[in-house]
């Protein structure tokens, strides 16, 4: 693994979703580490903060909204103009971790919500995907996908697992497609990390049982969210995650899945069982 400060500096590498959790703690760690970081967040009090940190290597792009389409191509001039101006090659990582999600049951879904979440994860990711490529292909790049652990059915986040099917079958879609120019398409699922996304869960239950048909789902979601708050406890540091990237940034040969946090390996092994036997657990978990 070449971790040297000179080499890397050559190295840009973008991020969306930068705020806070698993975007922000990768942009500090590879930034420190001596890629050269273009850190993309929707606001700019945000954007501010990420200036505040007085990192070098750090270098905030704002807005970036990716259910906002019109955002993406500024974007990448701006990154296509400082690329030029530090005469060095071009991109050699885009990281597509934006994205929130919800709690509730399918039949209480708030559908703009829902809207949002596919906007930005599957066609906003998309088009974030073809805007780099030129830059990916200039830089003998690499694309990582953040996910959830496992492409299995979890009952009241579909908001946010549908999303990550999709990007199952668009992450390895991509990685034979861009076979010829040697961009692999990798995955970095994660279990449960703390975030402060990932520990709204609970107040999230609490809300969605104030919905008028709530009644029918009252009983299920409260004993959910009493395990929940049993896994926040043991939740896996976002700083993990950053480290993990670093990983398969640095590999001259990178897996094209790489897992990390808690409950990880038992999602993987869910999602290695025949799909009748993997539903008929999650019937007796749920």
């Amino acid at each position: 693994m070449d971790t040297s400060n000179k080499s890397l500096s050559t190295k840009n590498v973008l991020i969306t979703g930068c705020s806070s959790g698993i975007g922000l703690a990768t942009a500090q760690h590879l930034a420190k580490t001596g890629f050269t970081v273009f850190a993309t967040v929707r606001k700019e009090a945000d954007a501010e903060k990420l200036r505040r940190l007085n990192e070098p290597n750090l270098i905030p792009i704002c807005p970036l909204d990716l259910t906002h389409p019109e955002d993406i191509q500024p974007v990448i001039n701006t990154i296509q103009a400082e690329i030029q101006r530090r005469g060095q090659p071009g991109l050699y990582a885009l990281i597509n971790n934006a994205g929130g999600g919800s709690v509730a049951p399918i039949e209480l879904l708030d559908l703009n919500a829902f809207h949002s979440e596919l906007q930005a994860r599957l066609v906003g990711g998309v088009a974030l995907v073809q805007a780099c490529l030129p830059l990916l292909r200039q830089g003998a790049g690499r694309i990582i996908w953040v996910t959830t652990p496992a492409i299995i059915p979890t009952p009241y986040v579909t908001n946010i697992h549908a999303c990550d099917f999709a990007v199952n079958c668009i992450a390895r879609t991509l990685d034979i497609e861009l076979g010829p120019w040697h961009i692999p398409s990798i995955q970095v699922r994660c279990g449960g990390i703390k975030t402060a996304k990932g520990l709204e869960t609970i107040s999230e239950v609490e809300a969605i049982l104030k919905h008028p048909k709530a009644d029918l789902y009252s009983h299920a979601l409260k004993r959910w969210s009493k395990d929940m708050a049993e896994f926040d406890i043991k939740r896996t540091e976002p700083e993990l995650v950053a480290k993990l990237i670093e990983k398969a940034l640095c590999a001259r040969n990178p897996k094209r899945q790489y897992s990390i946090g808690y409950m990880s390996g038992a999602a993987s092994f869910l999602e290695s069982l025949p799909q009748p036997l993997t539903d008929a657990i999650l019937r007796m978990r749920f």
